[in-house]
């Protein structure tokens, strides 16, 4: 059971009052705005000059293909070779990719074209939800605050998803089609180098070439893996939910709902992102992520049935509800299952997982609603939930914890690692 705040946890009043912090915050939450616009700016604009939603999906989807495939190595880099050694070229590339995406969708160029343009376009997306934890690590290290910390990120990333889509549904349809993409490669490149500018606060890079030595990888971690297909499954909410809405709302003559529509489902998540920040639990982390996750599968599982905006709005919310704390609590285990050397690399696996299985969704989701009924492109995120929950289950002994102090993948001392999303 759960009880409510208790002075062993801290909180979020104290945690923003962190010498420092502020000077990443600020920047960071600029720089990974773009994140939540990505998707579904390129899903408006490749429908709107294709007249299809499997064309926007799949376009999409090699975006984040391309991210989940990349975004390991670009933590592995950043572990090794300082955040701001990374991100200034990958912020310079993500831009001239994602406007060049942009140009090419416009002029109505052939899909396999979009494709090659999404590749870079994804691959060089800025992993500053990572690096602003990692951030935190640095700043707080032992510190009580971390838990505190881990909430604190997933609230500010759910509310980077309710602001983004709106905004990009918004610039969308009542600007222009590119309105989307301009906009996120502006805030990319704004937010980006700001966040590169703040050195003082980025974790050094003597560590990271200690991390390099003892330890070769996170995914090596068993417990990472269980956790990876997780993400999986919550990235095919968000996917699903994206293009789904999009169609829903098109279907009945009000696109500008679709904003309206993802953001409350994304209003959930932060809701019960901030609630689950301040409750003190004394569940172990394993039985909330199971009991969680079983949650989540269970409302995803009726989002199909629903042929209204009131009832399709109640349910978005209800999902939203329960993602935040599946995320708090599947992030909070990293902290006891990875090394402190390869945090940046876990966190980015765990954000890559996400971005593949909304890639997938997102195809997936097209297809059928290009296919079969309206409406059909929500039984992806049914479908990938009950996947990702049948693995949890089966292999949730491998998310077991090691007490601090021990070792872990192949005899690498644990040390504390930062608390995330």
């Amino acid at each position: 059971m759960a009880s409510t705040v208790t002075p062993e946890r801290p909180g979020y009043g104290q945690l923003l009052r962190t010498r420092g912090a502020w000077t990443f915050l600020l920047p960071g939450f600029a720089a990974r705005q773009p994140f939540a616009m990505l998707t579904i700016s390129i899903v408006l604009l490749v429908q709107h000059t294709t007249g299809s939603y499997g064309a926007a999906g799949a376009a999409a989807a090699v975006t984040g293909v391309s991210m989940a495939l990349f975004a390991p190595y670009s933590g592995r880099l950043a572990d090794r070779y300082g955040q701001r050694a990374v991100l200034v070229p990958g912020v310079l590339v993500h831009v001239l990719s994602g406007l060049t995406l942009t140009a090419l969708a416009l002029a109505g160029a052939p899909l396999w074209a979009l494709f090659a343009a999404a590749v870079p376009t994804g691959a060089s997306v800025p992993q500053i939800g990572p690096m602003v934890r990692a951030r935190w690590g640095v700043k707080l290290q032992d510190s009580p605050l971390m838990p505190t910390a881990a909430a604190f990120e997933s609230v500010t990333d759910e509310l980077t998803f309710v602001v983004g889509p709106l905004l990009a549904t918004a610039l969308c349809t009542a600007v222009d089609p590119a309105a989307g993409l301009v906009t996120e490669a502006a805030l990319t490149l704004l937010g980006g180098l700001l966040f590169a500018a703040q050195k003082s606060t980025q974790p050094s890079v003597t560590a990271a070439g200690h991390a390099r030595v003892e330890h070769a990888s996170a995914l090596r971690v068993p417990g990472v893996r269980v956790l990876i297909v997780t993400f999986l499954g919550i990235g095919s909410v968000f996917g699903g939910m994206q293009v789904s809405l999009a169609a829903f709302t098109e279907s009945i003559g009000e696109p500008g709902l679709n904003g309206v529509l993802y953001g409350t489902f994304a209003a959930g998540n932060m809701l019960s992102g901030i609630v689950c920040g301040a409750i003190a639990w004394k569940v172990a982390p394993q039985r909330r992520l199971l009991v969680g996750y079983a949650a989540l599968a269970l409302a995803a599982s009726g989002l199909w049935a629903a042929h209204s905006v009131l009832v399709l709005a109640g349910l978005g919310l209800l999902v939203g509800m329960c993602i935040a704390p599946a995320l708090i609590t599947g992030y909070t285990l990293v902290e006891d299952l990875v090394p402190a050397g390869a945090r940046t690399e876990a966190f980015t696996w765990l954000t890559g997982a996400v971005a593949l299985g909304q890639a997938a969704a997102v195809t997936v989701a097209g297809q059928l609603e290009d296919r079969l009924w309206g409406g059909a492109g929500f039984l992806v995120p049914m479908g990938g939930t009950l996947l990702a929950l049948a693995t949890l289950v089966a292999l949730r002994s491998r998310l077991a914890t090691r007490p601090r102090g021990r070792t872990v993948a192949r005899g690498v001392g644990h040390r504390v690692p930062v608390a995330v999303d």
